[in-house]
């Protein structure tokens, strides 16, 4: 697979359905997250990003608004399909998903990481803090990084 691609904020129902394919191999196909855990009311509200190449929708993820607190965003649902892994695809959302988090004036994003991936957040700059809990059966972390 190339590593050519795009990261774009979603604007139209076509990109969100591409975001929502991406989830749904990653989560729920792969990972066995139950589909009505997956997708939920906050999907409305938030700001979405895609990642497309040549061939499709390579990944996703997700901004929300002062969930854990004012003035800090929430990243989540980041998902890159695995035929695009290794490719810089997350590391691309992520700093898209910040720059987005920026622009409405927050200081800091949190997220909450399977536990597996927190070297991945460790190297863009995030810290884990508290302990470790489970979300839809697999472990995770909380972690911050300030902007």
């Amino acid at each position: 697979m190339s590593a050519e691609f795009q990261v774009r904020v979603v604007e139209g129902p076509d990109d969100l359905e591409a975001c929502f394919s991406v989830r749904k191999e990653v989560f729920v196909v792969e990972q066995g997250v139950p589909a009505e855990l997956e997708y939920d009311d906050r999907d409305a509200g938030a700001l979405h990003v895609l990642a497309v190449g040549a061939d499709g929708p390579l990944g996703t993820g997700r901004l929300l608004s002062g969930i854990e607190e004012d003035g800090v965003g929430s990243l989540g649902r980041l998902a890159v399909a695995k035929a695009a892994r290794g490719l810089g695809v997350g590391v691309a959302l992520v700093r898209a998903i910040e720059d987005a988090a920026r622009e409405r004036g927050f200081t800091a994003v949190d997220l909450h990481a399977q536990t597996h991936a927190l070297g991945f957040y460790e190297r863009l700059g995030y810290a884990a803090y508290g302990p470790e809990f489970p979300d839809a059966g697999i472990p995770h972390r909380a972690m911050r990084r300030a902007l």
